[in-house]
Order: C-alpha cells, then structure tokens, then sequence
C-alpha cells in the first residue's frame, strides 16, 4: 500500500444498540489508518447505549440527538459533526476488520469518487455474502448482488457499482452534504437507494472493494428479513410501499416516469399479491396512501436535481432480473411465476426505453 490512510472521521448511528456497541467500538477503535475521531451519534436510545459511550472517555465522543427519527437524520448529523473531508459512516450493529480502512483508502483516489462500500458478512455466517451493493430496477427497486450468497474464495477487484448500502460506507463528507445529505422522508429503508441515484445523477462515481469485509449483525428489530426470520413483517410492507414510489417521484425524470409507469404498475400488483399472502395487505395499502403527503416535497426535489444532472435515466436504470430474497419460502409455482415476472418487466422496458434520452 502505497501513502498515509487517512486522516478519517468514524461516525457511529446508534438506536438501542447497546447488545453490540462494545463491539462496534472495539473494533472502530482498532482500526489501522489515521482516524482523527470517532464518534456515536445516538437516536434517543432507551438502553445504556449513551452510557457504554461514557464509559469510554475521550477516546469517543458522543453526540446524542433529540428524538430518534431514524438513522438519516443521525447520518447526517455525523457528516456535520466531522473534522475531515472523508467520513467512515456505520451503523452499530456493523463489526469492522482491522484493515478495512486501508482497503477502501486506496478507491478515494480515483476521480470523482464519493462513496466507497465493503463486502458485508453475516456475523452469525462470515462466509455469506448480506450486502455488496446493486443496480438500480426502473421500478426503484436496488437489485443486490450476491446477496445471501456463498462468498467467494477470491473477493475480487475493486470496481465502480450503481448503488450502495449505506450500513457502512466511506463517504467524502461535502459531496455527500452538497447533494441534500440522507433523505430523512424515508426513516428507513430505500434511503441508500435514494442516496446512490442523486450521487450518480450529479455525476459520481460510487465504488465496491469486495476485499474490505465488515460483519453486519442482527440488523433492525421488526424491519430486517434475515435468515430465521419468522414471517415478512408489516413494518417492512409499510416502508417499501411508501419509499419506493417516493424514491421514483423524486428522482426519475419525466420521460423516466412514464416509461417506467407499465413495469411500475405490474411490480405494484405483484408486490400487493405477495404482501396479501403474507397477511400485510392493510400495511401496504397503508404505505401507498402514506405517500401522498410527501408529494410536494418529491416535486421540489425532482425540479433541484435535474437541474444539477449531468448523468441521464438511460445511464442509471436497468431491467436485470429483482432480487427476491432466499429468505422468503416459494413454491415451486411461485419459482415458475417468479421467472416469468422478470421476464415480463424486461419486456416492458424494451419497449418503452425509447422514450428516454
């Protein structure tokens, strides 16, 4: 490796995570590279969260918010909060390795680099892959790569990636900020998605290193779909019927908009039906209303960044096939239908691609 690492901010989000704090700050605390500070920025938590922070002394400063709004207003305060241009942003529930910080050092040279990802493992399982960044579905969906996979036995070279997840990333702090920051509209779920297309619309690159591994733990209680999980909760069924048709208003572009509208509507009765069957059809209809509020404000957003874009539709939405997770149980007829789904949005998007320019 050749240069200093560093000089790094480490910004810790935090919300009742004082089962896995301690190790989150071991490890954060023994990462090798110039880290300058690092910090936890608390959501109200309810636990001893606050006080495990304490305890520490100087060696972590604590930044406690009001009121726990979600991690988007937290990330954003640990953007603010920083003393350096590049920011180490991770959730608490996120275990870092010692050398991760030299690994993703090395991409912030590359020009107009923003974000930088690690390959994040189940702590529970290091040799399944949970999140190593996506492309972006014209129907606003993240398609995951590798997601519950095996990892493989050779990580593989760094590269550029369409999106990120935003659990643990290296951020340059005033790109980030320039751009509106993490949308706290969202609360959770889909706000890295939203995050990643305003980042590459202005024209960012956004990069994986799938030789920096962190370990992710147990995720957000009564929100994260894991191995194990019992059934798909309703708080989920909820947020990704708001936040998806949030994150497209505003974000795609007009022809975007109505070239997407065809896939859009089968994914939505698609979704619908799967979210019925699973007895969170009131939670989704709920999510479809709940976003008429957000409609103004969409509308606004929408109008600020096409008038910053430098990178078009076309560039940044694709057809590849949805990311269904292997958590979720199917019949053999569901395989079958979920075959043919896929091959009916890739179809409905050759056909109306053109419209966009």
């Amino acid at each position: 490796m050749s240069g200093p690492v560093g000089p790094v901010t480490i910004a810790i989000t935090n919300w009742n995570g004082a089962a896995f704090l301690d190790d989150c700050l071991d490890a954060a605390l023994a990462v090798r590279g110039e880290v300058r500070e690092v910090l936890v920025v608390d959501n109200a938590s309810t636990d001893d969260s606050a006080a495990r922070v304490r305890r520490r002394g100087a060696a972590v400063r604590l930044v406690e918010m009001p009121r726990n709004d979600g991690p988007c207003p937290a990330r954003n305060r640990g953007l603010l909060e920083a003393g350096t241009r590049w920011v180490l942003q991770l959730d608490s529930d996120v275990i870092l390795r010692p050398d991760v910080l030299e690994q993703l050092w090395q991409e912030t040279a590359g020009e107009r680099v923003a974000l930088v990802q690690p390959r994040a493992v189940l702590a529970s399982d290091p040799e399944v892959v949970h999140y190593d960044g996506g492309r972006m579905h014209y129907v606003g969906l993240m398609c995951l790569d590798n997601l519950l996979q095996r990892a493989p036995s050779l990580p593989g070279a760094p590269g550029d990636v369409d999106a990120v997840i935003s659990m643990c990333l290296l951020a340059d702090r005033q790109a980030v900020l320039d751009a509106g920051g993490y949308d706290a509209a969202f609360f959770i779920l889909f706000e890295d998605h939203d995050l990643s297309y305003r980042m590459r619309a202005r024209g960012w690159r956004l990069r994986r290193v799938p030789g920096a591994i962190v370990l992710h733990r147990e995720g957000t209680p009564g929100l994260s779909f894991r191995p194990g999980a019992p059934d798909y909760p309703a708080r989920r069924a909820f947020l990704h019927a708001r936040n998806r048709t949030y994150l497209v208003l505003k974000n795609y572009s007009w022809p975007a908009l109505v070239a997407s509208l065809p896939g859009r509507v089968l994914y939505g009765f698609v979704y619908g039906s799967f979210a019925a069957s699973r007895g969170s059809l009131g939670s989704y209809l709920r999510g479809r209303l709940a976003v008429v509020p957000l409609l103004p404000s969409a509308w606004r957003q929408r109008r600020a960044l096409a008038a910053v874009r430098v990178v078009p539709d076309r560039e940044l939405l694709r057809a590849d096939d949805l990311t269904l997770s292997p958590v979720i149980a199917r019949s053999p007829l569901e395989a079958n239908l979920e075959k043919a789904f896929n091959k009916a949005l890739r179809g409905l998007w050759r056909a109306t691609r053109w419209m966009l320019p």
